[in-house]
């Protein structure tokens, strides 16, 4: 741990400061010597009786750059760790990159159009080597832009999902679940993308609220009818069959018949099934196993044909006039053409309702029957479960386990095979006479035989991030040192996508071990409003923007200032702008405290003043605050404390009080006082701000960094209620002996003469600070006050003749009373009114009283203002 080790000269110190803190002279000077450094380093051997603290970063993928989602994650795990640190830990914090198999694909392809080529004029193993040279010459922008904000990653240990160790994992817990059943391949009903043409899971498909339309079908005639609706009359083409519920006397008759299926000729059978709910809609739906999920269960049930009409991009292939016809062309096609059959029996347009669309590219998805690879998650996801339900992983805030349990305790297998190029290609290989192979990574596929075509899910890879950033399946000194990682910090949103997945893999190939020990989720950066950031709604703030102008600590600043465990940030330009002035508050405080001589040499003398010993009481309770808020994850409560006591209570009162100790023999002790007090804060904002404290508590100290500075610890004997108690008392008196000065329209900084009555008020012995905080004036001769307040068991008695302008002063007030007065009579008159306070609603006549007694009280607070006025 890093210690002061020498002590600048006293009033010379702050010379290496300049007169005015510029964030970019300092943020990328520091930033590089930390990391030329190696402060950011884990060492796996180093001290084994040192307690080890490791967060893997949720891989960004390689196509993405910061965006303020990034910036508050990031800041989060920083303060973690870089508190840690501070701490005596040794910590891995590591880095790396998603190589976003759809995402990476389709910039790539994009790239290729304008050349006029597709991947498939250049081949699979050509486009492959494009894609890596696209990764090496314009992937990763984002990890340049983690500098930037201060990100203190072992840079060392930067991963890639799709590097050679990242391989060699996938294969390898491949080839685990392969032989242990988990992994296989089958014709399912899967989410499909027309535009990407690939396979999606559950999760990379996003629903939203789309207005389209309701068409309700009659299939039949006579008695042998039956009226079904749908919002997707072109898969009609494809129905096998109608379904009622069993107990559904209606259509008992019609059960086990055919009905024939209208525009096609087709005969379907109807059939009974649990799944359908009687209550909705006529109690009938139609059944099209090939293009819907739970059309395709029920056609298992029933021993349903599935059948197909749509290809790969959603083009209809079902003979017959709608061939050809793109899926929405066909829909209204349809429509016309059952319309004129006389089929339509009611049309509700628009009719609201969810619509599957591709995390992607924004394609509508289209359910399709394919041949893929799934995971069976039954065992894993129950296993899960199990860790977050017996304790060994937390979740934090404890709230959101709801929504984890719900969604391991309903999770579908997973559909793990894309038909992509550009990701981890399936390991497993085909014979000549269809025999199935799965070699594992050291091990070769059999002569002759062809590997599988399809790539892995991206998040395949990812799942395996805390184990396999560290070396798995080489049984590792990182591995046995920094497994389970210590926490996981990531964004609500992906609970599914990403936390899951970890789960499950981690308990899997780690024998049981959880992945990590502690699940810590965020909300969304939001806009002051609380809006969602959008490009359409034009609210977006580029991060890199802020650091630009206010620099990454305030940016930083502003982020943890808002982060409620759970709950979303919003955010707002002026708030970084604050963000900005409270690093240079702090910078300037410091300057102060140099030039004056603030040290850090020594131990805190015994012998100290009220002044003295209250800052250091508080200063002890705000560190206990801190390390309690941080301990809970409550970053917006502990960048509150800190805010609060370092302009507050140390900038406002304490600087300014201690201006007069260090203008007498109380200097030394005041000096030291000081210096100990820059010392704690600077360390404790370290972790949030790092850049600027790094600056000024090394020109403070003289030691050669903060970031390996040892936390400051609570100490109980510094408390001190007495000397809070007084100096609590002293703010009252100061404060409101300002609010009179402001009523009587003073300047902040107007000197007025004053005489103080202590009459044995413990205050007595801050005079002199009392009078610098309220700029009064020891009376001369001719001294006649004009007003005196009774305050804290002292008189304050002041002489404001010629102060202020009396005859103007007075005609303001006078003028704010009669407003007073008017509003008062008119309320009482209303109030008074009994059948205005019969019918109006409660809140209305709360309302009336409430704005009575306000008006009551200015009328008493404007009568003593003038009052208080001299004569004249």
């Amino acid at each position: 741990m890093t210690q002061p080790t020498t002590q600048p000269p006293s009033g010379d110190a702050a010379v290496d400061l300049p007169t005015r803190y510029q964030p970019a002279d300092v943020e990328g000077r520091l930033y590089e010597r930390w990391v030329a450094e190696g402060r950011f380093t884990a060492d796996p051997a180093r001290d084994p009786g040192r307690p080890a603290y490791s967060i893997v970063i949720p891989p960004p993928n390689v196509t993405g750059s910061l965006h303020m989602g990034h910036a508050l994650d990031h800041s989060i795990q920083d303060t973690l760790v870089r508190r840690r640190r501070m701490q005596g830990h040794e910590v891995a914090w590591i880095p790396g990159m998603d190589h976003a198999g759809i995402a990476t694909q389709n910039v790539v392809e994009r790239e290729l159009a304008k050349e006029g080529l597709s991947r498939h004029d250049l081949g699979r193993e050509a486009f492959v080597d494009r894609v890596w040279k696209w990764k090496a010459e314009s992937g990763g922008r984002i990890l340049g832009q983690m500098r930037r904000l201060g990100d203190s990653v072992d840079w060392s240990r930067e991963a890639f999902t799709m590097d050679d160790d990242r391989a060699r994992a996938v294969r390898t817990i491949f080839k685990r679940l392969f032989d242990d059943g988990l992994i296989y391949r089958a014709e399912r009903i899967i989410n499909w993308c027309p535009r990407c043409l690939t396979a999606l899971s559950d999760i990379e498909v996003e629903h939203a609220d789309r207005d389209g339309e309701l068409v309700s079908i009659r299939y039949g005639d006579g008695d042998d009818s039956i009226v079904v609706a749908t919002t997707r009359a072109e898969t009609m083409l494809g129905d096998t069959a109608v379904a009622v519920h069993p107990g559904d006397e209606r259509y008992r008759h019609l059960v086990g018949r055919e009905i024939e299926l209208p525009l096609t000729g087709r005969r379907i059978p109807v059939v009974a099934d649990e799944h359908v709910d009687p209550a909705f809609g006529t109690g009938a739906v139609k059944v099209t196993p090939a293009h819907d999920p739970n059309d395709f269960e029920i056609g298992r049930r029933h021993d349903l044909p599935s059948r197909s009409v749509m290809d790969e991009r959603g083009v209809i292939t079902e003979p017959g006039p709608f061939q050809g016809l793109d899926r929405f062309e066909a829909r209204p096609a349809v429509v016309a053409a059952l319309r004129e059959d006389g089929r339509i029996v009611k049309e509700i347009r628009p009719y609201e309702h969810s619509v599957g669309h591709c995390q992607r590219c924004r394609t509508v998805v289209e359910p399709r029957v394919s041949l893929q690879w799934f995971v069976k998650v039954a065992p894993l996801a129950q296993a899960a479960g199990d860790a977050v339900r017996d304790g060994r992983v937390a979740i934090h805030p404890p709230e959101m386990a709801a929504r984890y349990f719900e969604w391991v305790d309903n999770m579908h297998d997973w559909c793990v095979s894309r038909q992509l190029w550009w990701g981890h290609r399936i390991p497993v290989w085909y014979g000549p006479d269809g025999e199935t192979a799965c070699p594992g990574p050291d091990e070769e596929p059999p002569a002759g035989w062809t590997q599988d075509t399809d790539v892995l899910d991206t998040w395949f890879s990812s799942a395996l991030w805390p184990f396999s950033t560290l070396g798995w399946p080489a049984d590792t000194p990182e591995l046995k040192r920094f497994y389970p990682t210590s926490a996981l910090v990531t964004g609500y949103d992906i609970l599914f996508f990403w936390v899951a997945r970890m789960m499950m893999f981690g308990l899997y190939a780690m024998d049981g071990a959880v992945p990590f020990r502690t699940i810590v989720l965020h909300g969304m950066v939001r806009d002051q409003h609380g809006k969602k950031m959008s490009k359409s709604f034009g609210n977006v703030v580029d991060p890199l923007d802020w650091i630009d102008r206010y620099g990454a600590d305030a940016t930083r600043f502003t982020l943890l200032r808002g982060a409620n465990p759970g709950g979303d940030v919003p955010v707002a330009e002026e708030w970084a702008q604050g963000s900005r002035n409270f690093c240079n508050k702090l910078f300037n405080v410091a300057r102060f405290a140099l030039i004056n001589g603030a040290n850090v040499t020594g131990p805190v003398p015994a012998e100290l003043t009220t002044v003295d010993r209250w800052v250091l009481s508080r200063l002890n309770t705000v560190i206990a605050e801190v390390d309690a808020h941080l301990d809970d994850y409550e970053f917006a409560k502990a960048c509150e404390t800190l805010y609060h006591f370092a302009w507050d209570e140390v900038c406002d009162w304490y600087v300014e009080l201690a201006k007069v100790q260090l203008a007498d023999h109380r200097a030394p002790a005041t000096r030291r006082v000081l210096g100990e007090v820059l010392d704690k804060v600077l360390r404790l904002l370290h972790p949030v701000i790092p850049f600027v404290t790094e600056e000024l508590w090394t020109t403070l100290t003289g030691a050669d960094t903060l970031v390996t500075a040892a936390w400051p610890q609570a100490d109980a004997a510094r408390r001190d209620a007495a000397a809070e108690a007084e100096i609590e008392s002293l703010q009252r008196l100061v404060t409101e002996v300002r609010r009179f000065r402001a009523d009587q329209g003073l300047k902040p900084g107007q000197r007025v003469a004053a005489e103080l009555d202590w009459a044995g008020s413990p205050l007595a012995a801050h005079e002199e600070g009392v009078r610098t905080l309220l700029r009064l004036t020891v009376p001369g001769d001719g001294f006649a006050a004009t007003a005196s307040l009774p305050v804290e068991g002292a008189t304050v008695r002041l002489d404001t003749a010629g102060a202020i302008d009396v005859g103007a002063e007075r005609r303001r007030l006078e003028k704010d009373l009669a407003t007073a007065r008017k509003e008062a009579d008119q309320t009482r008159r209303k109030l008074g009114n009994e059948a205005f306070v019969a019918k109006a609603p409660e809140a209305v006549v709360a309302k009336n009283k409430d704005r009575l007694a306000q008006a009551e009280a200015d009328i008493a607070r404007l009568e003593h203002q003038l009052a208080a006025l001299p004569a004249g």
